[in-house]
């Protein structure tokens, strides 16, 4: 019997006769006990910078951008604790505005927010959204060496003092999140998004999982972060059970590479062999929508080598409550996919005209279905997940019915992914 996540349950499941089976799962690690204590640990001895509480003066405008509900990073906790510090530097609550990180995705909920922040925290603060598409938010930062416009958020470039949340962990574009990306993605104008996650970057050989050295898409975030004056993270690694398993704050740069160190001891395993067929978990809250689940089969056709060969299944259970999803992004994304006749069509296409940001999961998720079929199990909108060219099943013996005959035989090799989007499977 097999389980995986499936919003904030678990789908349980048994491989049909003939079947063969493997698994793939992050390696255990020790949680951290209490995490609250461990951040206040590491906030009074911060990597390679002064405390925070030194880093602000009282006359400060602090911005602290946070991580919106895609994002598993425990901001209820993190974000307190860096109130604390400010407050014992004696900030004024009128100094500091929490900007959540949005991206493109649709603005957070008032109860989002209260989930993310606490009550406490969202009645005594100022609490904001980044908005991408406002022009009078966003401020210019240049241009990379390659020609990447920089932008970010007004508030977070005014401050007197920017400090960010995040959760370290694998990311397709970025090789690995965190660190930066909060304030250089997550409060980017779209311009900065669009290029990001333009054709050119999404092709190139350096832009895939677990790559930060000659990954283009990393440098451009280094690059943003800089600019706008990002001086402070408070980061996370979670193990595959969304437990902590390291926090620490300081210097972005500092913070950052020494997380990912320990992210690649749990996330990076090996597999023996490509697979026919992949059941790959994503679970609450990133398979709310289509857009936000469809990252775990993408991220097992775009590790360093492809889990999945040619002509093979990916099986991802998700409930899609959200349908493609609200925000401009899935409805860009929601729009080209369903549009498509084919995807080698939608590929040309959208290499030679480009495309506006969010779109951009409808070019990789273009490239996946060229390779493979995916199915979705459990989908509350079935008709949506047919219009973008992926497969409805209602249930797993179904899935595996599909996969068969798509296949064309029974003898299947399956590996079981539970937490698709928390494993890094390196095929040996």
């Amino acid at each position: 019997m097999y389980s995986i996540p499936f919003g904030k349950t678990e789908l349980k499941f048994d491989l049909p006769l003939g079947m063969k089976a493997l698994t793939a799962a992050s390696r255990p690690v020790t949680p951290v006990i209490d995490l609250t204590e461990a951040i206040d640990r590491t906030l009074s001895d911060p990597l390679e910078s002064p405390p925070l509480r030194e880093l602000a003066r009282p006359s400060d405008r602090i911005c602290i951008v946070f991580t919106d509900m895609t994002r598993a990073s425990p901001d209820h906790l993190l974000v307190p604790a860096l109130l604390r510090e400010l407050e014992a530097a004696r900030v004024p609550d009128d100094r500091i505005t929490l900007l959540c990180g949005v991206g493109l995705h649709r603005p957070a909920s008032a109860a989002e927010k209260l989930a993310k922040l606490s009550p406490a925290v969202v009645n005594r603060y100022r609490v904001v959204d980044h908005r991408a598409r406002d022009p009078e938010t966003i401020v210019d930062l240049g241009a990379t060496q390659s020609g990447i416009p920089l932008t970010v958020n007004r508030l977070a470039f005014e401050a007197d003092l920017l400090i960010a949340t995040g959760i370290v962990e694998p990311h397709q574009f970025a090789g690995y999140s965190g660190g930066r990306k909060t304030v250089a993605i997550g409060a980017a104008g779209e311009s900065t998004i669009a290029h990001t996650h333009g054709p050119e970057m999404m092709d190139h050989q350096g832009t895939r999982l677990g790559a930060i050295e000659r990954n283009p898409f990393h440098e451009a975030v280094t690059e943003s972060a800089r600019r706008a004056g990002l001086q402070f993270i408070l980061n996370v690694v979670l193990d595959d059970q969304k437990r902590p398993a390291a926090v620490l704050a300081g210097h972005p740069e500092a913070v950052f590479n020494k997380l990912v160190a320990k992210a690649r001891e749990i996330y990076e395993v090996p597999i023996p062999e490509q697979v026919d067929v992949a059941v790959a978990g994503v679970g609450f809250p990133k398979d709310v929508n289509i857009y936000q689940a469809c990252r775990a089969a993408s991220y097992l056709i775009f590790a360093p080598v492809p889990v999945v060969r040619d002509g093979g299944i990916i099986i991802v259970p998700a409930p899609t409550p959200e349908g493609a999803g609200e925000g401009i992004g899935e409805k860009r994304f929601f729009e080209k996919l369903s549009n498509a006749s084919d995807m080698g069509s939608l590929l040309q296409e959208m290499r030679t005209s480009g495309y506006p940001p969010g779109a951009q999961r409808a070019f990789i998720m273009a490239k996946v279905l060229e390779k493979v079929s995916v199915i979705i199990v459990g989908s509350r909108t079935p008709d949506l997940v047919r219009r973008v060219h992926m497969i409805p099943a209602p249930d797993m013996v179904e899935a595996f019915r599909t996969a068969a005959r798509s296949i064309g035989r029974n003898d299947l090799t399956v590996l079981a992914v539970p937490r698709a989007l928390l494993t890094l499977p390196i095929v040996s």
